[in-house]
């Protein structure tokens, strides 16, 4: 993280929360500054320290330090949240999709997969729930990411005896398709339109029209370049989550805490300054490969951005249900995942096959 960032949520936070304000005592000394509690903060869930490491460098307690530290993620939720957990807008839509034209996947917005937070403390009436077999307890983590390892979609607090698809169907990921909220994109594919955006995934996904997977076993020249340029435009999300474990070690080591409402505040509150910082550390070599681009190449007016962060739950009657019956089916559709898929193979030996035979 860099100083002005810091730097910045240090402000933000000494004039919107209270805790983080300095204070008097009742003999009018000065208390602890914000910029020690915000620093100490950022040192556990930074370096995974245990709360009090930091009482030689910042003269702080133990339970001080915990005390900064649930009130420094609730403040992050509550103040960047909105901004840094939110759904594509129609600028980022554009932005995605043009990326993804570029790398030879029409219509990707990015890649989904699963993570594993190893829960050290997990009460022990719950281990047979959170535990496989003889391994140690872990909370799930499902995300999406893009190509800057920015994270889009983060939903977490699963049990860890779930595998990706059990997680898939309790996620919120298709709610905004579902209630009409998502992006309605209209993209060719091999002189085919589509109308769905989708993700890349490994091979436990099922085999639906929002997801792409690579082919096991490639078969040709175009079989092996689809799975080449497939596997490597989804290590997208794996890197996002190395990236969000090396910067933040709490989420990398085995987390501690009883509460798993507060071990979901640590990771929703990690990810937020994961994006933050993705945000600060655009170089101009991002942006100008982002401009060269070719704009204008997707119909994303149907775009209906919903309010705030979750999904809409709005009881809108019977033809909504149906509706989202359809759009539903729409998703799981089998036969349009094998033609998008036959499609994205014609279109990426198309673009890159030249390239390929002459290596």
């Amino acid at each position: 993280m860099s100083k002005q960032l810091f730097i910045y949520i240090v402000d933000r936070l000494s004039n919107e929360v209270e805790f983080f304000r300095q204070k008097r005592d009742g003999l009018g000394r000065l208390g602890l500054s914000t910029l020690q509690k915000c620093t100490a903060a950022i040192r556990v869930l930074a370096y995974g320290s245990a709360f009090d490491a930091v009482d030689e460098y910042l003269r702080l307690g133990g339970s001080t330090t915990r005390l900064c530290l649930q009130n420094f993620v609730e403040a992050i939720i509550n103040l960047f949240g909105d901004e840094y957990l939110r759904r594509p807008t129609p600028e980022d839509l554009q932005r995605l999709l043009h990326v993804g034209q570029h790398r030879g996947f029409p219509g990707m917005i990015g890649s989904i997969d699963c993570m594993h937070w190893k829960w050290k403390n997990c009460p022990t009436a719950w281990k047979g729930e959170f535990s496989r077999g003889s391994d140690k307890p872990t909370v799930v983590l499902e995300a999406v990411a893009s190509y800057d390892l920015w994270i889009w979609h983060a939903f977490f607090g699963l049990p860890g005896t779930l595998n990706d698809i059990n997680v898939l169907d309790r996620s919120p990921v298709f709610d905004d398709i579902i209630n009409g909220q998502a992006p309605q994109v209209n993209f060719s594919v091999n002189g085919r339109v589509y109308h769905l955006a989708y993700y890349l995934t490994d091979g436990i996904y099922p085999k639906w029209a929002t997801f792409i997977q690579s082919i096991s076993l490639p078969q040709g020249l175009k079989a092996r370049l689809f799975a080449k340029r497939q596997e490597a435009a989804r290590k997208d999300v794996e890197r996002a989550f190395g990236v969000l474990q090396a910067r933040f070690a709490i989420i990398k080591n085995p987390a501690r805490s009883w509460d798993k409402v507060k071990i979901g505040k640590i990771m929703r509150a990690c990810i937020i300054l994961h994006n933050m910082i993705v945000e600060d550390e655009r170089d101009e070599s991002t942006t100008n490969w982002e401009d060269n681009v070719t704009t204008n190449q997707f119909d994303v007016s149907d775009f209906q951005q919903g309010e705030g962060n979750g999904s809409s739950h709005v009881n809108l009657g019977f033809s909504h249900i149906a509706n989202s019956m359809d759009v539903e089916n729409d998703i799981r559709n089998r036969k349009v995942h094998q033609k998008l898929k036959a499609d994205l193979v014609e279109h990426l030996w198309n673009k890159f096959g030249r390239d390929e035979d002459n290596n």
